[in-house]
């Protein structure tokens, strides 16, 4: 392998790959699925019927919708909606338009990491609901939690939707919920889903549908860096691989080399090596329970307000206040 100590990085996708293929265990980061193409696999993920998140959550928010907007709007006072990973909306327009029939004050706050994705909402927001206020926010959610740290006057509500902290290890988990923990005052709400643990074959059936889409989406962070940064995977050399462990409740998924190959990333000057079977650990879905949820909370300095599930208490959205 070569490593070119003088390689300045144009991005910050270019400075993870390269940290990531120089590793040992190789690894890339899940938030640079997304870009056009990944954007419109993700939704034929959810679309999937395999994949229960989507249609749960969403039965979730359409049978709680007037609790919730009472419980977020509080005693009246305009608030900012805020929400981490918005994609195409689907779920949040349910609150959307519930909050705009009832004449609820509030403006709309969306964050994605993509401007493609974010571009789309917001054109089919003004479509859809055209009563309701948007501003759109592009970043990673870090990035974006210190912006809505510094969006002073209106009461905040963050949305974390389609349990999206699973991407996390507890530890960073934690990290990450202190973070929103101090982008919020007093009076502040966070509405966060968290997938339940439940039968292992059917979380694995959710990560790796028999018709290849989630192979397809896993597969295009190595496409993007075909194109992005001038690489040469051949992606049908990688085996998409997903386990999961119901001890813990982590799913991981993989990228595993079929063959002994070389990859050259042109941009980067790097030469990599991969061996026969070798993995690339590319995200982390973690399911929960009520006790690991409050210990979360515990650790990051949040209570739990309440909570939202379906019959069979699959998945949750819980609420949390400072």
């Amino acid at each position: 392998m070569q490593n070119n100590q003088t390689t300045t990085f144009t991005s910050a996708f270019a400075q993870e790959v390269y940290e990531g293929l120089t590793s040992f265990p190789k690894h890339l980061s899940s938030k640079y699925f997304y870009d056009e193409v990944g954007d419109k696999l993700f939704q034929d993920i959810m679309a999937m019927p395999e994949y229960y998140l989507t249609d749960i959550e969403f039965d979730i928010l359409d049978k709680n919708k007037t609790s919730i907007a009472n419980l977020l709007s509080g005693t009246g006072e305009p608030f900012s909606l805020f929400e981490l990973g918005a994609g195409d909306g689907k779920k949040t327009k349910i609150l959307l338009r519930h909050f705009t029939t009832q004449g609820i004050a509030f403006d709309y706050r969306p964050i994605d990491i993509s401007q493609n994705a974010l571009d789309q909402l917001e054109h089919s927001i003004k479509d859809e609901i055209p009563g309701v206020e948007i501003n759109t926010l592009q970043g990673t959610y870090f990035d974006t939690l210190r912006d809505i740290n510094q969006a002073n006057g209106r009461k905040k509500v963050i949305l974390f939707l389609g349990s999206n902290i699973g991407n996390l290890l507890h530890e960073q988990a934690v990290e990450f919920l202190k973070n929103m923990r101090d982008s919020i005052n007093e009076g502040d709400l966070i509405l966060m889903g968290f997938d339940q643990k439940k039968n292992p074959q059917t979380i694995l059936d959710a990560y790796n549908d028999k018709t290849g889409i989630t192979a397809a989406f896993n597969k295009n962070v190595l496409a993007r860096i075909n194109k992005e940064l001038g690489g040469n995977f051949d992606l049908d050399q990688f085996l998409h691989w997903e386990v999961y462990d119901p001890e813990s409740g982590t799913a991981k998924s993989y990228l595993v080399s079929k063959v002994e190959q070389q990859v050259q990333i042109e941009s980067l000057g790097l030469n990599i090596r991969l061996k026969q079977w070798e993995t690339i650990h590319t995200e982390i879905s973690q399911k929960y329970d009520d006790a690991v949820v409050e210990w979360l909370a515990d650790q990051a300095g949040l209570t739990i307000v309440t909570d939202y599930s379906d019959a069979e208490q699959q998945y949750k959205n819980y609420v949390f206040k400072k």
